[in-house]
């Protein structure tokens, strides 16, 4: 299976004969635009020359874990470019609203949903976003109607948070894109890939650290765990990759933590830096 990461959230998954998105940003507005407020339309050019380079001619579905605007923004504009189906929320089906998709193009999916697309069997859970900071604090806010762009960064509301576990005649892959955790959500889970988000890790206290790696790591028993949503996704993919300004997050520190756990019980730990791929 091959596994090519834009940043964030971002991973397609391609086994060779299908490919699937899951989270669709690659147009990643600066915090300037964020902070004033712009309204920001999807960098067409951008996701035209990422897909060519990294040939994705063969997308059937952008699965996305939540609505907002690093999840969710290019998902109409990737969608029709590529004829794949939309999946996901209620909000996120008023994005693709927003960006003119077809009704038959879109299918809404809520907590326990399961659904192939090909080879992939996925099933949907609820999760938990990461705790509300300064930049994100929208939490369980819907988006109600049609998004069309352009469109503000903060009208992209979080509209629910859901992780992924996939089952692949090759892996089993779990997909939790935000740091935190329902207690027994993941009991009888398990995966050979765990993405594991870690926003928010660097700046936890012991207990919850403990408690997140608890509810993750120790019950899925992956052989293998790959960290998203460390990346500065205010920062153009055509700029080198870095952590979030240390103001907001501690990636380092975040890296250390996970390492020193997956080095304690023998999982293997990898970064994968965005606009690379890599073989699970």
């Amino acid at each position: 299976m091959k596994v090519t990461y834009f940043g964030t959230a971002t991973l397609l998954f391609d086994d060779g004969k299908d490919q699937i998105l899951f989270d669709c940003h690659f147009t990643r507005p600066s915090l300037g635009k964020y902070v004033c407020g712009a309204k920001v339309t999807t960098d067409e050019k951008m996701v035209d020359r990422l897909f060519k380079v990294h040939h994705v001619d063969r997308l059937r579905a952008i699965v996305v874990s939540h609505s907002h605007f690093d999840h969710v923004m290019d998902a109409p504009y990737a969608a029709k470019k590529t004829g794949a189906v939309l999946y996901g929320s209620s909000s996120v089906i008023n994005v693709g609203r927003g960006g003119s998709l077809p009704e038959e193009q879109m299918v809404e999916y809520v907590d326990g949903t399961e659904f192939s697309v090909v080879d992939f069997k996925i099933r949907v859970m609820k999760s938990l976003h990461s705790k509300p900071t300064i930049l994100n604090n929208d939490l369980g806010e819907l988006i109600e109607k049609p998004l069309p762009q352009p469109a503000g960064l903060r009208e992209y509301k979080e509209g629910g948070s859901y992780d992924f576990y996939i089952e692949h005649p090759e892996k089993r892959i779990l997909i939790r894109p935000s740091f935190n955790y329902i207690e027994h959500q993941l009991d009888g889970i398990q995966a050979d890939v765990l993405f594991l988000g870690v926003a928010g890790l660097g700046k936890a206290d012991r207990d919850t650290e403990k408690k997140f790696f608890s509810e993750t790591v120790k019950k899925v028993k992956p052989k293998l765990v790959i960290p998203v949503h460390w990346d500065n996704f205010f920062s153009s993919l055509g700029k080198p990759a870095t952590g979030m300004p240390a103001l907001i997050e501690k990636t380092e520190l975040s890296f250390f933590r996970v390492a020193k756990y997956c080095e304690k019980h023998q999982i293997d730990f990898v970064v994968q830096i965005p606009r690379t791929s890599m073989h699970i």
